[in-house]
C-alpha cells in the first residue's frame, strides 16, 4: 500500500490545523441562531456562489468523476448533465427563490409549514435528514479511500476526516462554513489543475498524445442522442438536459443544504446571481475533472502509469484511479497538496451538511415544540446535533466500505440517492406555488405514493445489488424461489428519478385534494372534538 512521505503528511496536517483554527476564530461570534445558521443574512453573492459550488463539489466529484471518464466506455457525455443543471437553476432562481427570501426563514421547509401545515414540514424535513445522512456518508467513504494513504486504514480515515469536520463546524457555525468553503474551493480547483499539468508532463507526446489517444478511444464524445431512458445510459442528451434540469431544480430548490446558502445572502438579487452562476462554474469544473480522467486513461494506455498490485487482490476501481495516481506518480510535497485538496472537497460538503442537518432538526422539529427557550439554548443544542449527525455519517461511510463492490461508481450511487428523494420534495414546493394549495393530507398522500413509485422503479436494481453472480448470470433467492435475472436489471436511468418523483407527487396530491377534506387555509382538517396539538 503506497503511503505519503513525512513532507506530504506535514502539508495535510497543516491544512487540518488551519481548518480547526477557523472554527475557533468564528466561535466567538455565535450568539444566536441567525448568526449560527444563516450568517446574519448579510453575505455577498460571490461568497454564496463559492459556497454553493464548494458544497456540491465533494470528494465524489474530485475522485469519482475522473473515474467516469477513465473507465471503459467512459467519455465526456457526463457533461450533458451540467447543461440540465444550468437550466434547472434558472427555474429555481425565478420561481422558488422569492419564496425563501421573504421573511426570516431558517429552513426551506418552513415554507411548507405556511402552505400545508407542520405535518408536511416535518415529513419533508425528515426525508431531507435521511437522504443527506446517507448521501454524505457515501461521500465520506470515498474520501477515506484516499486518506488511507496517510498510513491509517479506511475506517480510521473515516473517523479522522469526520471528527475534524465536526470540530470546526461545531465551533464556527455557518460563517466558518462559508469562509472555509471559499478556501477549500481554491485548494481543490488548484489541486485538480496541478494534477492535470502533471498528467500532460508525464506523457511523452504531451498534449498531442493526449488528444490523439483520447480521440482514438472515443473519450471526447460529448453528445449521445441514441438512447433516451435506459439505465445503462444515464448520461445521454435527454436524460442530461431534461432529467438533469429537474434533478437540479430538486437538489438546488428543495434541499435545505442549498437553500440555507441563499438565506445567508443579503438580498434576492445576490442569491439569484450566486445560484445561476454556480451552474456555469460547475460545468467548467466537470470538464476539468473529466479531462483529468481522460489523461489518466492515456497514461495507462501509454505505459507511463503502471498500476501496482492491489492489496488483497482484485482490480482497482475507477473511483480509486485518481487517488492512486496522486500517491504514486506525483512528487513529494505535491502529493500532500492534492490529498489536502481531496480533504477540502470532502470537508466543504460535509461541514455544510452537518450545519444544515442540525438546522433542520432544530428549526423544523425542536423549536416549534419548545418555542420559549433562549437563543443560547438553541445554539448549544445545534452544536450537539452537529456532532450527532457527523457520527451518523461516519457510520454510513463505514457500512459502505464494508459492503461496496468493485464496479460501482460512488458518484452515481450518491446521485441516485438524491434523485429518489429530492424530486418528491420538489413536487411539494411546486404544489405550494399553486394559487390554491392542496390540503395537508393530499400533500402527504402525494409524497407517499411518489416515494413508492420511485422505489418500485429502483427496486430491480436494488435486488440486483443483493444478487450473486454465477457463470456471468445474476442469481437471487427470495422465500425459497429464484428471482428471474430480467427482474434484477435496472429499468431506468437515475436522472429520471427526480422527474418521476416530482410528477407523481403533484398528480396524486391534486387528485387526492378532491377526495380529502380541507380547511379553507389548505391544511388538514382538525376534528371538532380535538384540540390542536403542540406545533400544529
Amino acid at each position: 500500500m503506497p503511503t505519503l512521505s513525512p513532507a506530504d503528511l506535514a502539508v495535510v496536517a497543516a491544512y487540518i490545523a488551519g481548518m480547526t483554527l477557523f472554527g475557533v476564530w468564528f466561535s466567538r461570534q455565535q450568539k444566536d441562531l441567525k448568526t449560527y445558521f444563516v450568517g446574519e443574512r448579510n453575505v455577498g453573492w460571490f461568497l454564496v456562489l463559492m459556497s454553493i459550488v464548494a458544497t456540491e463539489t465533494s470528494a465524489v466529484t474530485f475522485l469519482s468523476v475522473p473515474g467516469v471518464a477513465f473507465k471503459s466506455g467512459g467519455n465526456l457525455t457526463y457533461l450533458q448533465l451540467s447543461f440540465g443543471y444550468v437550466l434547472g437553476r434558472c427555474v429555481v432562481a425565478w420561481v422558488l427563490l422569492p419564496l425563501y427570501m421573504r421573511g426570516d426563514l431558517f429552513s426551506a421547509y418552513e415554507v411548507l409549514k405556511h402552505k400545508f401545515g407542520p405535518r408536511v414540514q416535518r415529513v419533508a424535513s425528515g426525508l431531507f435528514l435521511v437522504t443527506r445522512t446517507v448521501a454524505d456518508g457515501l461521500r465520506l467513504y470515498l474520501t477515506a479511500l484516499l486518506m488511507q494513504y496517510v498510513g491509517v486504514g479506511v475506517e480510521a480515515a473515516v473517523v479522522l476526516t469526520g471528527v475534524v469536520t465536526i470540530v470546526y463546524t461545531y465551533l464556527g457555525g455557518m460563517k466558518a462554513v462559508l469562509w472555509t468553503d471559499l478556501i477549500q474551493f481554491v485548494i481543490k480547483v488548484a489541486g485538480a489543475g496541478l494534477a492535470g499539468v502533471f498528467v500532460l508532463t508525464l506523457l511523452p507526446g504531451g498534449w498531442q498524445q493526449f488528444v490523439d489517444v483520447g480521440s482514438a478511444s472515443g473519450k471526447f464524445v460529448l453528445f449521445d442522442f441514441a438512447h433516451s431512458y435506459e439505465a445503462a445510459y444515464p448520461f445521454n442528451f435527454w436524460a442530461g438536459v431534461v432529467g438533469g434540469a429537474v434533478f437540479s431544480m430538486a437538489s438546488h430548490g428543495a434541499d435545505q443544504l442549498m437553500v440555507q446558502r441563499y438565506l445567508c445572502a443579503r438580498s434576492l438579487g445576490h442569491a439569484r446571481a450566486a445560484l445561476v452562476l454556480s451552474g456555469v462554474v460547475v460545468t467548467v469544473q466537470f470538464l476539468l475533472f473529466l479531462g483529468v480522467g481522460i489523461g489518466l486513461f492515456v497514461l495507462v494506455q501509454s505505459g507511463e502509469f503502471a498500476l501496482p498490485e492491489r492489496t488483497g487482490g482484485g482490480t482497482w476501481k475507477p473511483d480509486e484511479m485518481f487517488g492512486l495516481f496522486i500517491v504514486t506518480k506525483l512528487p513529494v510535497g505535491v502529493r500532500g497538496v492534492l490529498v489536502a485538496a481531496v480533504l477540502a472537497a470532502a470537508m466543504s460538503t460535509l461541514s455544510s451538511s452537518l450545519n444544515s442537518s442540525a438546522n433542520a432538526l432544530v428549526t423544523d422539529f425542536y423549536r416549534p415544540l419548545r418555542p420559549h427557550r433562549t437563543e443560547k439554548h438553541y445554539v448549544f443544542l445545534s452544536r450537539i446535533l452537529t456532532a450527532v449527525w457527523g457520527v451518523a455519517q461516519m457510520g454510513v461511510a463505514i457500512v459502505a466500505f464494508r459492503t461496496s463492490g468493485d464496479d460501482k461508481s460512488v458518484v452515481e450511487q450518491v446521485l441516485k440517492v438524491a434523485g429518489m428523494t429530492t424530486g418528491l420534495l420538489l413536487g411539494l414546493f411546486l404544489l405550494g406555488q399553486a394559487k390554491r394549495p392542496v390540503s395537508s393530507a393530499a400533500a402527504v398522500c402525494g409524497l407517499v405514493v411518489g416515494f413508492v413509485v420511485v422505489l418500485l422503479v429502483w427496486l430491480p436494481e436494488g435486488l440486483g445489488m443483493l444478487a450473486t453472480t454465477v457463470d456471468g448470470r445474476k442469481q437471487l433467492a427470495v422465500l425459497g424461489a429464484t428471482v428471474p435475472e430480467q427482474f434484477l436489471q435496472p429499468i431506468l436511468a437515475w436522472p429520471w428519478f427526480a422527474l418521476i418523483g416530482a410528477g407523481t407527487t403533484i398528480i396524486v396530491a391534486l387528485i387526492s385534494s378532491r377526495l380529502l377534506p380541507a380547511r379553507p387555509d389548505g391544511h388538514l382538517a382538525t376534528p371538532a372534538n380535538r384540540s390542536p396539538q403542540p406545533g400544529e
